[in-house]
């Protein structure tokens, strides 16, 4: 049974508040865990959420302002400190790698030798992430800053009455998975497609701070959880063009553009206090008419069941 959540952190954006951390996000996806933009306090939010250091398999950084990345020295130190023996691959853009530095040995402490760094640069990168493949794709901000997009392969679904038709039953049902076809008693060959049905991959993508620009799209076509920066409300769109971030109605707009199926709104600025956190969801479904979800600290987000065909 697959196991996809996002563990919701932290949601605030420059400056935390009394109810909203720095940012954090641990997304959990068949055994492993993707922490994307460890800010200030990622460490503790962890221990209040009920993960550990344990649980992340990757630590993405989509830039190197502080609400992003100050949570990095902790996460680091607490890998090294918890004995952490599986590979943890970092990814951040490689023009910040000066600050990655900085961050990684940001203290004197018992090292590790388990991370494995992958600096991204260039309009896409793609890297091997297990049961998916992780893509970063450049976004416009005033510092370097990329967003993540995670793809599952398509697949099959067994149709077990179509298995029973042609006989095929106990391991040779594995092995058609496996190999493509398997004989049947009666001798006949029998191909996978024969006994299944198309099983489209799932996706999620990450978009921290940006303005519209065609990464966003990019990283947003189609994904079933779309996890994006709503920094602003509408009344404030020019601050936030000229600050490189998104309004929740602009991120609303890229959820119903790209065909998205759950929108979950995030990186709040401080300016907005909990009475006026309606009006995202609202400015949000102005234009999307899907699944949209206000993040708050500590909560988890389920990524919605498969479409199955």
């Amino acid at each position: 049974m697959s196991h996809r959540e996002l563990v919701v952190l932290g949601t605030s954006s420059a400056v935390p508040t009394r109810h909203r951390n720095h940012n954090g996000y641990l997304l959990r996806w068949d055994g492993q865990g993707f922490l994307f933009d460890p800010g200030e306090g990622t460490q503790r939010q962890m221990l209040f959420a009920g993960v550990g250091s344990h649980d992340v398999t990757w630590i993405c950084v989509t830039h190197f302002h502080g609400d992003h990345c100050l949570g990095v020295p902790g996460i680091v130190q607490r890998i090294a400190r918890d004995g952490v023996s599986h590979r943890v691959s970092a990814v951040f853009p490689a023009s910040g790698e000066v600050y990655w530095r900085r961050l990684r040995h940001a203290s004197s402490f018992a090292d590790t030798e388990v991370i494995v760094e992958h600096p991204v640069s260039g309009e896409e990168a793609r890297l091997d992430a297990g049961p998916v493949t992780l893509t970063a794709r450049p976004l416009s901000h005033p510092v370097d800053s990329y967003g993540y997009r995670l793809d599952e392969p398509d697949g099959h679904r067994m149709v077990p009455e179509l298995l029973a038709e042609r006989g095929v039953r106990g391991p040779a049902i594995g092995e058609l998975q496996r190999t493509g076809t398997v004989v049947a008693p009666d001798g006949a060959t029998v191909r996978l497609e024969e006994c299944s049905r198309p099983r489209p991959g799932q996706s999620a993508a990450f978009v921290m701070d940006t303005r519209l620009c065609e990464g966003v799209f990019a990283l947003a076509e189609g994904v079933d959880l779309l996890v994006i920066e709503s920094t602003f409300l509408s009344g404030e769109t020019e601050l936030a063009s000229r600050y490189g971030h998104l309004t929740a109605e602009q991120a609303g707009l890229v959820a119903a553009e790209s065909g998205v199926r759950r929108l979950v709104l995030t990186h709040l600025s401080e300016r907005y206090g909990p009475d006026e956190e309606p009006r995202f969801l609202d400015e949000a479904r102005r234009h999307f008419d899907g699944d949209v979800v206000l993040a708050h600290d500590l909560e988890r987000i389920a990524v919605p069941r498969r479409v199955v065909g």
